[in-house]
């Protein structure tokens, strides 16, 4: 019994940190947490920044003139950027769900080592990590086969399994969870959708939450899909639409004798203002997703599945 105490005592002061060590991570961290947190910060300055002092002045972190024009004129824009909101919300949404189902079910089933097609499908699933089949080719398929132009599934479908996913899934299932509890489960009957379904997955969170928000964002700051994809406007995302707007503003900055209508509607527009507001609107809800999936990455729940 001392002799455990004495033990566990040595491994206590081996993993015990030193009061400077503790302070030097305490440092690096803040930097860190500086260095993702000050764009941010300076991104919404510039969105309250007015274009007279972005034009005399620059890009500064405390402007000479404070203006809400950006907002004005978002508000003004409400109803395109409403719509474009609740699509890359639909989007986001739903093809995360689906992205999360094909992409567990695959994993967890050439994570089976009695599977019979396991090496053939993880090749399958392997491969196109290394080649990839091209743009040309993606665009005909969706295009002219699944015929998904102006469609939202256009958005979705393309984005919605990795292969970088699936092996992902195929480690955690393989190498997190006892293969014991596998077989306890097949000796009380269980089929493999009942031991998917109520063994795996719910041992799983923390792989799930990870790919959930790998999906989440791969969504939400997606905008090339609708550029190839989409030309109706009403089914444009909210990065779709800055893009639209980011190079609407460059190509009147480009050629400014053209479009001599839409000139006084151009100078009163607050350019710079106007893509940084909307940089906020994308930025801020895609960061108030995060907390909810931080405490799935601390650890897993597989510990003490598993007895004796």
């Amino acid at each position: 019994m001392a002799k455990d105490r004495q033990m566990e005592d040595s491994l206590v002061r081996l993993n015990r940190i030193k009061p400077q060590t503790n302070v030097l991570f305490n440092i690096m961290f803040t930097i860190f947490a500086a260095i993702s947190i000050i764009p941010v910060i300076f991104v919404f300055i510039i969105s309250i920044t007015s274009e007279q002092s972005i034009r005399l002045h620059g890009y500064r972190f405390w402007p000479a003139e404070f203006s809400s024009e950006a907002y004005k004129f978002l508000i003004n824009e409400a109803d395109s950027i409403m719509r474009a909101f609740g699509i890359s919300v639909l989007v986001a949404v739903v093809g995360t769900i689906l992205g999360l189902i094909l992409t567990s079910t695959m994993g967890y089933v050439i994570s089976r080592s009695n599977y019979k097609l396991n090496g053939f499908m993880t090749m399958v699933v392997f491969i196109p990590m290394i080649f990839n089949g091209g743009m040309l080719s993606s665009y005909v398929i969706n295009i002219q086969l699944l015929n998904l132009k102006d469609s939202v599934w256009a958005l979705i479908l393309p984005l919605c399994v990795s292969s970088f996913n699936v092996i992902i899934c195929k480690t955690f299932f393989k190498t997190n969870i006892p293969e014991s509890v596998f077989e306890s489960a097949q000796i009380d009957g269980a089929s493999q959708f009942v031991t998917f379904t109520r063994i795996a997955i719910p041992l799983a969170k923390p792989m799930m939450a990870t790919i959930a928000l790998f999906l989440c964002f791969g969504y939400w700051n997606d905008w090339f899909q609708a550029s190839l994809y989409i030309t109706n406007t009403r089914l444009l995302s909210l990065q779709a639409l800055l893009n639209n707007i980011q190079r609407a503003i460059e190509m009147m900055a480009n050629n400014p004798t053209q479009g001599l209508s839409l000139q006084a509607y151009w100078n009163a527009m607050p350019k710079e203002g106007a893509r940084m507001a909307m940089a906020v609107i994308i930025v801020v809800p895609i960061a108030c997703t995060y907390p909810f999936f931080q405490k799935y990455f601390i650890s897993g729940l597989t510990v003490g599945a598993v007895k004796g």
